[in-house]
């Protein structure tokens, strides 16, 4: 067996090759994913629950296939983790609440099964901000296992509401993990942690299973440390599902984002630097030098339309009527901070009216942005402005300051599909971060962009300074 430190910040190719040819077991793989969760993991507040006899299990159904010549695909004998508002058979799922930590499904989600099927081994449930940092005041602190931590530097956060899976793949405590994002919770920890992380088109993953926040806007992704990876892993658990009502399943709409022929067309969103921090701008700037060699640039403003407050009115509202009877109930006396506990009383209050009236608006929204991405294959903006907040202090780093991810409030309110790949460093070692959107459907072209850009970077096979081999 190889240096173990080696394996864990390998990617999915490289830990497939070692299984095939006998180099590595995939019990061997899994006995290690779980020793780093145990240490590395648990020390990062990245970690809910470990699945050993799950995992051991299906690592030896997957050594003895792979023996046999049956070989499920890419994911084959793969660990991964995934956010605890996934549901597992038989094993906990919190959706990171203290008075839910005992709460067993009976089914499997349906990214679950997927990623079962393709012989992926489960090895962990990951943090996650409490109802998915839905009516938290401060997501560093409403966190059952305690602020995500930030591998790259312990005194930094590292993000909401994904903190687990990011924060595990970050420091090489599991090659792929599984996360969700109403708004923003995909991209933004992957930013901050310095990994890549997809957020599909709405409708492309099934979210049966997966604890429901925003039913109009949850979505549900990988998070890796590369583009390549993450598109491994999203061919695995995309697709129709007729249990899921918002599944997509026009079948020409699958074939809508082929991978481009030539050069790209690449929107410059023309203010998604403004008052950015000096290196978040310098990243941003190489990167356009960088995509130049490949693509044709050219600047894009968004639509004046407004995404935030649109999105807080429906985030509020579809939050409180799938959360009201627990808000009411003596369970939400397990959340962290008292005042999280009374949050919903003015979403309850929210007339129906001022939900319809943000609803018309964001049609109208999504068919200007859709118009505004007609002649691009996608659009690029730094991930956020600033790197990863200090876990303590003041929680004035966000939406509300206007200083959040500039393309988080569009494409999530839109359903349009991103990925942020980590694009350089600040003078203190802490990731700066490139988001790539694209039209709705065009996960691939997304994707396909983000690996021709790592193609040409190494920013992804950086490692935080401790947990580097």
């Amino acid at each position: 067996m190889e240096q173990n430190a080696s394996i864990a910040f390998a990617s999915v190719d490289q830990l497939g090759a070692l299984l095939r040819r006998g180099a590595l077991s995939a019990v061997e793989l899994a006995r290690l994913s779980l020793h780093r969760l145990d240490t590395t993991g648990r020390a990062l507040n990245a970690v809910v629950t470990l699945t050993p006899a799950r995992a051991l299990a299906e690592a030896a159904r997957a050594d003895t296939e792979l023996a046999a010549g049956h070989d499920r695909g890419p994911l084959h004998g793969i660990p991964y983790g995934l956010k605890d508002l996934i549901a597992t058979a038989g094993i906990p799922t919190s959706w990171g609440v203290e008075s839910l930590r005992d709460q067993v499904f009976k089914r499997d989600a349906a990214v679950t099964e997927r990623l079962r099927d393709a012989g992926g081994v489960l090895v962990a449930k990951l943090a996650t901000g409490e109802l998915a940092g839905g009516f938290s005041t401060d997501e560093r602190v409403a966190v059952m296992t305690g602020p995500g931590i930030n591998p790259w530097d312990r005194a930094r956060w590292a993000g909401g509401s994904s903190n687990g899976p990011a924060s595990a793949v970050a420091a090489g405590c599991v090659p792929v993990a599984i996360g969700s994002e109403c708004y923003g919770s995909i991209i933004w920890p992957s930013g901050f942690c310095g990994i890549s992380g997809l957020r599909p088109t709405f409708g492309r993953v099934s979210r049966r299973g997966t604890m429901a926040l925003v039913w109009s806007m949850d979505k549900v992704g990988p998070m890796t440390r590369s583009a390549a990876d993450c598109r491994k892993v999203f061919s695995v658990i995309a697709g129709y599902d007729p249990e899921d009502p918002s599944s997509a399943q026009d079948p020409d709409r699958w074939k809508a984002s082929p991978r481009p022929a030539g050069r790209f067309r690449i929107g410059v969103l023309t203010d998604g630097a403004i008052d950015a921090q000096p290196a978040v701008a310098a990243s941003f700037a190489a990167s356009l030098a960088l995509l130049a060699g490949f693509a044709d640039l050219d600047e894009v403003t968004l639509p004046d339309y407004p995404f935030d407050d649109i999105g807080m009115q429906v985030l509020l509202v579809e939050g409180a009527a799938a959360f009201e009877e627990f808000m009411l109930s003596e369970a939400a006396a397990g959340l962290a901070q008292p005042l999280d506990r009374y949050s919903l009383a003015h979403a309850l209050a929210v007339p129906a009216v001022d939900y319809l009236r943000a609803m018309r608006v964001r049609r109208l929204a999504a068919r200007a942005m859709d118009d505004a991405l007609a002649g691009f294959d996608a659009i690029v903006a730094p991930t956020t402005r600033d790197v990863a907040a200090p876990i303590t202090g003041p929680f004035d780093w966000g939406f509300g300051a206007g200083r959040g991810p500039a393309l988080v409030g569009p494409g999530n309110v839109c359903g349009l599909p991103s990925i942020s790949i980590p694009n350089g460093f600040d003078a203190q070692g802490l990731p700066t971060g490139l988001e790539i959107m694209g039209r709705a459907f065009a996960d691939e072209t997304v994707l396909a962009i983000a690996e021709a850009v790592q193609q040409r970077t190494d920013w992804h096979h950086h490692h935080p300074p401790a947990l580097t081999p």
